[in-house]
């Protein structure tokens, strides 16, 4: 069997994700033959003896690529400190390899999460650098003028970092002043959208995502899950590929943001 990098083959384990591998191995805390190793040491799983803490790395788990629409409430981690009902509390026990959330979407935010034991994958969708578009459904109160269209469309820093919606339109009012907006962005920060909408002057009220990438229900409601198919998977690695692509030629990092006066108040 060729080798790999360490890294992927304690994720593929189940162990942890992908960049917690790699930080468990700059702690020291992985050996290979007995030997602590180095970020980006390359072995065969099949020769040699990979172990974690002192603790033999298992085999390598089936890999499992669940959607999950998240319904609001619901913390996407594996587990809770307070806790509260987590993501990975709704595929149990049907999914019982140790699969993760691949980003993330706030205590009030629903809508679509993948969940992965596929450490590459994982860490390629959700890296700001890949670029894979997220769509949102956004509801805000009252309704945004010329002005603050062009605000929201301008973008604004979110966590030191320029974010930039992909794109921003009005979709259809409600009762109460309230509008519906459809938003794509390719950052994937925490609540990034939310701050997008607050520094154009408007409270988010409901916040849905709707896509990630290709991947796309729109038959799945709160708490339902399924596997991706293998066109799925197919086809949401060829996104992931030329969103690369297409970010490496677009060119320069993105300047550092300047002392911010207020931050968005979490709900």
């Amino acid at each position: 069997m060729s080798e790999e990098r360490v890294q992927k083959i304690v994720a593929r384990s189940g162990r942890c994700s992908r960049r917690e591998a790699e930080r468990l191995i700059r702690e020291g805390r992985v050996t290979v033959n007995g030997h602590v190793i180095k970020l980006g040491t390359t072995v065969d799983p099949q020769r040699d003896h990979i172990k974690v803490d002192g603790k033999a790395l298992k085999a390598p788990e089936v890999l499992r690529y669940i959607l999950l629409y998240k319904p609001r409430q619901v913390m996407t981690t594996c587990d809770d400190p307070e806790e509260r009902r987590t993501v990975i509390d709704l595929i149990r026990p049907t999914v019982r390899e140790r699969v993760y959330p691949v980003g993330r979407l706030d205590y009030q935010s629903e809508g679509l999460l993948l969940l992965t034991n596929d450490g590459d994958l994982a860490a390629q969708v959700g890296h700001p650098r890949y670029g894979v578009i997220r769509e949102y459904m956004v509801k805000v109160r009252g309704d945004l003028d010329q002005r603050e269209a062009a605000l929201l469309r301008r973008g604004a820093f979110v966590d030191g970092r320029k974010v930039v919606p992909k794109s921003a339109n009005r979709e259809r009012g409600t009762r109460g002043g309230n509008s519906w907006w459809r938003v794509e962005v390719t950052e994937g920060r925490t609540h990034e959208v939310r701050e997008l909408f607050f520094r154009a002057g408007h409270q988010v009220q409901r916040l849905r995502r709707t896509a990630i990438g290709p991947l796309r229900d729109d038959r799945m409601g709160p708490a339902h899950f399924r596997e991706l198919t293998q066109t799925e998977i197919k086809v949401l690695r060829r996104a992931v590929r030329s969103s690369k692509q297409v970010t490496q030629k677009s060119g320069s990092e993105r300047p550092s943001a300047p002392k911010r006066k207020k931050s968005l108040k979490r709900q």
